[in-house]
Formats: structure tokens, C-alpha cells, sequence
């Protein structure tokens, strides 16, 4: 067997057979050994074992009997999720969102936390003190912590867990992943906000139906994920899908990356805004008020029909959708999905959207093409817990944890 270009060893056959094993019972379940065995196309001698093994750690249950074409009923097996829990982090700039899943991704508890420290080393301090507080807060409610999962703006290492860059900090290699593994003796995955949300929509939203797709979220900046064969695209340079700084106005607004007209400029919750006031400002008529005008005020009323802020949506949206119409020709996505607050006007935004799909987007890339908003948009550390997911699917958790059934 091959991985990569060099000579699997045994830990990795037993990781990638125990996932395989373990994928099927999650996304098929309840399923019989016999099923699994067809599917998988692994002998029914380790199909028994890897079982037995889960059975043993308690990842795995078997259910009611399943009907045979004869002799013996095959038993079904599905796999357990109360038992196993993650606490999931959604770093933002200056605070803190974090959640306590269990293995099938309902969230239990949440809880926020501010972060206004301005240093690397005041941030991860902090950072601690909030999820040991957390910890600590809900320790009668957790039955077995497996993982601790972050999701942040900036660039990323995820196999590292290496933070190379945040927007608003400065921060040098910080290895928040060894941080957290040593600070809480546990498994710990770190990710790009954006790309673990686009993550999981695959798992749990909008494109669990689908093998290839693109997010596009509008908050701070604007920011894109990348679904490629069920996984996130990275590229070798491990980080991907800085929409926000395509060029849509070579005459814009300078970009904080030095750039002019870059489309974070345009489409993003301040950029919206201020053209609202700017506007106001003018004279020009509107319900909406200087002293009210956030972009959840600006949606409601687009959505009752003022001309100002329907027309500032569909400025923003067409925008977007030049910069969307670009991914789109270029990676040719089953399905786009927009997400951020702006989609509370989804009516007039997808709209423009649509329209510049249509103009510009090859015509056999833009035919069934469904352009969608998220089914996550108030699941803040959901990405987080997508990381968790996705180290389970794969084997990487996995088998730690039956390694650790083993010692």
C-alpha cells in the first residue's frame, strides 16, 4: 500500500481501515458487519475486529436486527455520540464564542467570553483562563472530553496548528495547538474560520448533498471556502480563498492589504454601513437614520422595500457576484452558498447575485447551479466541531482514542 508516494506502515493501514469502517457506520448507519464488509471492500476477519474494537471504546452501538435473506438476522450497528464531547472555540477579534458538542454535533452549552487583549501573549492567556473556565463550568455535564477545536480569522496551519497570521494582532508562528494539548493534556485541532464553516455545511448544511462547493461569508472582511471531493481545498501553501481581496473597482477604496477596490472594501458589515451613512448623509431618502443604520437595520429594510437600502444591497451583491462569477469559472462548484448577516435580505441579495452569475459564468458551469444561504449562520463554533468531525471521519482521532482503549 501507498500514501502520498512512500510505504504505508502499520499504524496508518489500521487508521485508514478503522475510518473506513467508522465513515460507513456514521453515514450509513444502521448498517450490518455483512454491508459494511461489501462496501468497504475489507476482509469480514477485520471488519470484526475494527468493530469489536469500537464496540469496546464505546464508539459504536448495535440496534435492532436487521432482515436477512437467510439464516442469521444481521445485527445493525450506528455509531454512539452521547458520551464523546468536544469543547469548540470561535476566536473572533475580541472575543471569545465557545460550545460543547457532543459527537453527532448538537450543541449543548455555549457560552461567551471577552478577549480585548492586544498581544499574542495577553491573547492566549486569556484564552486559557476561558476555556478552563468553561471546562470547569460544565465539568458535571461532560462524560469524556476528546478534543478541543479553534477556528480563527488569519492564516493557518491546520496540520501544525500554527497561527502564522490574525488581522487584528500581531502574532509570530504561535503554536496554539501544541499550546492547548499541553495547557489540557487533550487533542486539539486549529483551522480558518471561513474554511472550517464551508466544512461544516458539508457535514451538517446546505451541501451535505453535494462533493464540491463554495461558501462565501460577509462579516468583518469577505472570505470563501472551498469544498473539493468532500474536502477542504488548502493547496500546498495550506491556505486558500481570499476572495475579499479581488479587485472589483481598480478606483475604489484603499484595502487595508495596500490593494484599491479590493471587494472586502465593498462587501463587508462596515463597508455596507458607512455607504448607508454616506448616503444618509447626502440627503438621500431613506427610514433608515444616522443613528441607526446597522446592517441588520439596513436588511429589515430592504426586506419592507426602502429604496436606499435595497439599492445599497443590490450594490453589494452585484460585487459579490462579479467576484463569485470568477470562482465559480474557476474551481465550477455543485452549489454556492452565501453567508453573514447581510443574508437577512436574501431576496434582493441572491437576486443580484444571480444576475451576474448569469451574465458572466460559463453557460455549462452556471446550469443547475443552486445559489443558496447557509443553514449555520447562528451556529457560531460549528466550523470548530467541523475540525473534530472531519479528524473522526479520517481516522486521525479515531485511532487515538482506540489507542488509548488499547494501553
Amino acid at each position: 500500500m501507498t500514501t502520498g508516494g512512500q510505504i504505508g506502515n502499520i499504524d496508518l493501514v489500521k487508521q485508514l481501515n478503522g475510518a473506513v469502517v467508522y465513515r460507513l457506520i456514521d453515514q450509513q448507519g444502521p448498517i450490518s458487519r455483512i454491508q459494511i464488509a461489501e462496501l468497504s471492500q475489507l476482509a469480514p476477519a477485520s471488519i470484526t475486529k475494527i468493530t469489536r474494537q469500537l464496540l469496546d471504546r464505546g464508539l459504536i452501538k448495535e440496534v435492532e436486527q436487521q432482515a436477512s435473506t437467510g439464516g442469521r438476522r444481521a445485527v445493525s450497528i450506528v455509531t454512539e455520540n452521547r458520551n464523546f464531547h468536544t469543547v469548540a472555540v470561535r476566536l473572533g477579534r475580541n472575543n471569545a464564542t465557545i460550545t460543547l458538542y457532543n459527537l453527532s454535533g448538537k450543541a449543548l452549552f455555549e457560552e461567551p467570553y471577552s478577549l480585548p487583549e492586544r498581544t499574542q501573549e495577553a491573547l492566549e492567556k486569556g484564552l486559557l483562563q476561558a476555556i478552563a473556565h468553561f471546562i470547569d463550568t460544565y465539568h458535571s455535564k461532560i462524560r469524556e472530553l476528546i478534543a478541543i477545536a479553534i477556528s480563527l480569522p488569519g492564516l493557518v496551519d491546520p496540520e501544525d496548528g500554527v497561527v502564522k497570521y490574525m488581522p487584528h494582532i500581531s502574532v509570530s508562528n504561535w503554536e496554539l495547538s501544541k499550546v492547548i494539548r499541553e495547557r489540557f493534556n487533550i487533542s486539539c485541532f486549529i483551522g480558518h474560520d471561513i474554511r472550517s464553516l464551508a466544512l461544516a455545511e458539508h457535514y451538517f448544511g446546505a451541501t451535505q448533498d453535494c462533493e464540491d462547493s463554495m461558501l462565501i461569508r460577509v462579516h468583518r472582511g469577505a472570505g470563501a471556502g472551498f469544498i473539493i471531493n468532500g474536502q477542504i481545498f488548502l493547496g500546498k501553501n495550506r491556505n486558500v480563498g481570499e476572495i475579499g481581496h479581488v479587485q472589483i473597482d481598480p478606483l475604489g477604496e484603499r484595502c487595508y492589504c495596500g490593494n484599491f477596490g479590493c471587494l472586502e472594501t465593498v462587501a463587508s458589515n462596515f463597508a455596507i454601513e458607512q455607504r448607508v451613512r454616506n448616503l444618509l448623509s447626502q440627503g438621500y431618502s431613506s427610514k433608515l437614520t444616522l443613528d441607526d443604520c446597522s446592517i441588520s437595520a439596513i436588511c429589515k429594510a430592504a426586506n419592507k422595500g426602502d429604496d436606499l437600502a435595497v439599492n445599497v444591497i443590490d450594490y453589494v451583491g452585484h460585487q459579490l457576484g462579479k467576484a463569485i462569477s470568477i470562482a465559480i469559472n474557476l474551481f465550477n462548484p455543485q452549489k454556492v452558498v452565501i453567508s453573514g448577516d447581510i443574508t437577512e435580505a436574501q431576496k434582493v441579495l441572491l437576486s443580484s447575485i444571480q444576475r451576474c452569475i448569469d451574465n458572466q459564468v460559463l453557460i455549462n458551469f452556471r446550469q443547475n447551479l443552486p445559489l443558496v444561504t447557509t443553514q449555520l449562520d447562528h451556529r457560531s463554533a460549528i466550523g470548530s466541531f467541523a475540525l473534530v468531525k472531519r479528524s473522526m471521519l479520517n481516522g486521525v482521532l479515531l485511532q487515538h482514542l482506540l489507542g488509548d482503549s488499547n494501553d
